[in-house]
This record gives C-alpha cells, structure tokens and sequence, in this order.
C-alpha cells in the first residue's frame, strides 16, 4: 500500500523576516503521520500573489493533498484567497454562508462586521468551508487545496475539521536507538542496513553532548515486522546503543 502523499505551503513575510517562528509545519507532520499520509515538502513563500501562485500550482500538480497556512485574515496583505482562485481559474467573492458564520461571530461578540472583517468571507467559487470553532472566519478546501489560518490555535482547530474527511494510509511506526559515536563512525555500517531493509526508511540525526559526539538512529515503516527487525539488526551492530 502507498500512502497518500501531502506538501505544505506556509504563506507570509512575517515568517521569511524571522518575525515570527512557524510551529505549524511540525504540529501537521506529526498530524498526518498518525493519519498514514506522507508530508513530502514543505515550503515558505513571501505576500506576492505570483509566488503564491506559481508554488501552489507546481505542489498541487506534485502531491495527493496542499495544505496552507497563512493569508486568510481581514488585512490587506491577506492574499491567499485572491492565489488560490487565480491558481485554479475561478471566482472570487463574498460568499452568504461565510457571511452569516462572521455575522453571527460578532454580533454574539458585540463587534462590528466591517469591510474589512468581511473580506474574510471570501471563498473562490467551489471551494467548500473548512470549520473554524477558534475565531469563526473559516478556511476552504478547493480540490486537493486545504486553506487555513496561519495562527497556530486557529491552524491545529482547522486541520482538525479537515482531517477526517480525508482518506489516509498505514501510519507509520517507527522505533529508534541512541549511539555514542560520530556519524562518520557509523556511516558505513547503516549504508549496509538500508540496503538490506529498503522496506523502511533508517535516518541518522547526530547531537553533541558534554564534548561527545553521538547520533539518534530512527527506523520508520509501514510494517511493524520489518521495522523491529531491522532495528534488531541494528541493534546488534552497536550493541552498546540505548533505546
């Protein structure tokens, strides 16, 4: 079985000027890891509407599911709406039940429903709502394109609502062991156990502690079996390592 396959695109200056740290690429890893799709890229592009654009095209073309964050509040720099229906060619406007989700918001909340407040009720034509139980001004999904507020309450709330509606895989399983040596003491000999066990997937993330070089070897699959045998193997190799 192949697991569905996902990319991310976190919009917005604020991130690329170092303003602001992104927490939601790692909040949605974890999220479809446990669902059984595979995040295989991610990237960060600027408030240009080209950039969004172009980037949103070359994922959405590349991957089973886009999932964004970021662009969709009430300012002018929200342009994430505007890219997303010029990247698919359709419509952009006020939509009645996004207005009425805002409507109700602010009069519970004794708020205005400005002009600018209600830019966030505009949904590109054929997208359908994604819920929003944090701050009310929901996100969209058009085709495999799953818009969503870049601030993180807001953003893991969204990914919430979106999540069950979508298909997913085997989620991975995946088991690690700690090893007091230098990468390029280890190296070789983990060449050999990814070659002998291509049914998983074996990284090797180094640390130094206390002057001491060492790294974390994690093995990650599908196949529960396959993973605690190659982890066996390994463990044997290093017979020193700790879990």
């Amino acid at each position: 079985m192949t697991n569905p396959t996902a990319a991310m695109l976190v919009i917005g200056d604020e991130i690329l000027s170092g303003r602001t740290r992104d927490s939601n690429m790692h909040y949605l890893a974890r999220q479809l890891n446990e669902r059984g799709i595979t995040l295989c890229e991610a990237r960060i592009v600027s408030d240009q509407q080209a950039r969004i654009v172009a980037a949103l095209n070359d994922l959405r073309l590349g991957h089973d599911h886009v999932f964004t964050s970021g662009g969709i509040g009430p300012t002018h720099d929200d342009i994430t709406a505007d890219a997303v229906a010029a990247a698919f060619g359709v419509g952009l406007e006020i939509r009645d039940d996004a207005r009425a989700i805002l409507a109700e918001h602010y009069d519970r909340t004794g708020l205005e429903l400005n002009a600018a407040r209600l830019r966030m009720a505009r949904i590109p034509d054929g997208a359908e709502l994604i819920e929003n139980p944090v701050s009310a001004a929901p996100g969209f999904t058009l085709g495999n394109v799953h818009v969503m507020a870049g601030v993180p309450a807001v953003f893991e709330a969204m990914v919430a609502s979106v999540l069950p509606k979508i298909a997913g895989g085997q989620a991975l399983y995946s088991q690690s062991l700690t090893i007091n040596r230098g990468e390029g003491e280890i190296a070789a000999d983990l060449a050999v156990l990814a070659s002998d066990y291509p049914q998983v997937s074996i990284g090797c993330y180094p640390f130094q502690r206390d002057g001491a070089f060492g790294a974390t070897v994690v093995v990650r699959g599908e196949d529960k079996a396959a993973v605690d045998t190659a982890l066996l193997r390994l463990s044997t190799l290093f017979p020193e390592a700790t879990a």
